[in-house]
């Protein structure tokens, strides 16, 4: 194909010296023509560009890796999958293969779990805004209640005389676990007092009985002692809130924010050697346990991981739609997907490979995505050797809350497939099309267009 013609420019391109993040400018390009045995241009070729494309394989081995990490140093370990990480149905029903419980923080994700046919005493119920109506099912249904403040606990209280019975609960905590900024929006405060008068106001109410802590102390977390810490204050409060008011903790719940190897943007270090090991977290969590709780005692540990099991399963497959120079000479490629779609790139540097070997020169790039939003930017600082129209771009990991935020905003949202472990493609979701953004929509008779003027 012959290319068509373009401006010289002379632009400077550094080429073999390391730079502060430890390799070349010029480094290798990285192609990936296939995933999981799948060859990209065959998944485009029947299910379209851009395209989710999700492992099965990758999401089992995460899960079992990383409940092997905590079930070997703990003797009772629950995971819950954390709905608002990834809620298509085939990536919560894999977790649920594989043992996993619901953890949801909304009425609409209560509502997504049990249509997935979870029980709601498979069901942690946590957020910061549950209704009257969402509380009044979840505790009609036995799920899990982390209350997150003194009005729900009042709702609480108003259900559980409604129902004619105690109601089951758990309190959600924010405490100072070394790591800032501190998450304090959430829950009642430890350190303060707040939350040991949240559960005395539950004892002398007569209705709740409390039976589990919650604390979700960050996302991102990239020093697994903060857990070690979070985890001795949870045993602490629980023997605390046992003497003052005789409630039993049956389950620490210590939320999740375990990172994925996602590339922080201004990170020097690879997340390879900048993150510690899931089993550095786990031994953290198992240490502080062992020597926090009384010989006996053994709660159920409950984690909520999301980002750190779906995030490597997830890709996202674009294609360069336009190839321009900006007026500083810098190449920029217009691609299929953008910001749209991925949600995450305001805060991460993708792993960005192109579908086949290309010749010529790196230089320094941006990738734009197609909406006309300034701010739909890719990557702003690759570098790529001269792609053609119709270069795939293969974009990872993309797994954790791409999909979840992805918008419907200028450009459809597109299908997403899932590479079964077999090596066959399943379509997870379709396409959309314009029905699924207009059903909703109801135009006045007096708007329609009949009997408009030309």
């Amino acid at each position: 194909m012959k290319r068509p013609y373009e401006k010289p420019v002379i632009n400077k391109l550094v080429t073999g010296l390391m730079n502060k993040y430890g390799r070349s400018p010029a480094y290798s390009r990285k192609v990936r023509s296939e995933i999981d045995g799948v060859p990209v241009e065959e998944l485009v070729s029947k299910h379209g560009s851009p395209l989710y494309v999700y492992s099965e394989r990758t999401l089992r081995q995460r899960y079992r890796r990383m409940y092997g990490a905590f079930s070997t140093r703990y003797p009772n370990v629950a995971f819950g999958w954390s709905y608002k990480t990834n809620y298509l149905a085939a990536v919560c029903a894999v977790m649920h293969q594989e043992g996993s419980l619901a953890e949801v923080v909304s009425a609409m994700e209560y509502e997504k779990a049990r249509a997935q046919g979870v029980p709601g005493n498979r069901i942690i119920f946590n957020g910061p805004h549950k209704s009257p109506a969402a509380l009044e099912k979840a505790a009609h249904e036995g799920a899990m209640i982390n209350i997150d403040n003194l009005d729900e606990l009042y709702d609480l209280e108003a259900i559980a005389k409604k129902l004619r019975r105690h109601v089951h609960v758990g309190i959600r905590l924010n405490l100072d676990s070394g790591i800032q900024p501190q998450w304090s929006r959430f829950g009642f405060n430890l350190e303060s007092g707040q939350a040991l008068e949240a559960v005395k106001r539950m004892k002398n109410g007569g209705r709740l009985v409390l039976k589990g802590l919650h604390c979700h102390i960050g996302t991102y977390i990239m020093e697994a002692a903060a857990y070690g810490r979070q985890v001795k204050k949870m045993v602490e409060f629980a023997y605390e809130v046992e003497k003052s008011f005789a409630f039993s903790i049956e389950y620490l719940d210590i939320g999740g924010g375990f990172p994925s190897h996602s590339r922080l943007k201004g990170s020097y270090l690879s997340p390879e050697v900048s993150l510690p090991s899931i089993d550095e977290y786990a031994e953290e969590v198992g240490r502080a346990l062992s020597s926090a709780l009384r010989p006996g005692d053994v709660p159920k540990l409950i984690l909520e991981s999301g980002r750190a099991l779906v995030d490597e399963a997830g890709w996202l497959i674009s294609t360069v739609t336009a190839t321009k120079r900006l007026p500083d000479g810098t190449r920029a490629y217009v691609a299929d997907a953008g910001v749209n779609l991925l949600f995450t790139a305001f805060w991460y540097k993708f792993n960005i490979e192109l579908d086949r070997e290309v010749g010529g020169v790196n230089e320094p790039s941006v990738i734009y995505g197609p909406l006309c939003m300034n701010i739909d930017v890719i990557d702003e600082g690759i570098l790529l050797p001269p792609l053609l129209r119709g270069t795939r771009l293969v974009i990872s990991p993309v797994g954790a809350y791409n999909h979840t935020q992805s918008m419907q905003f200028i450009e459809y949202r597109p299908a997403s497939v899932l590479v079964a472990m077999d090596g066959t493609v399943d379509l997870i979701r379709e396409a959309e099309d314009l029905t699924d953004m207009t059903r909703r929509e109801k135009l006045p008779a007096r708007l329609k267009a009949e009997g408009r003027g030309a």
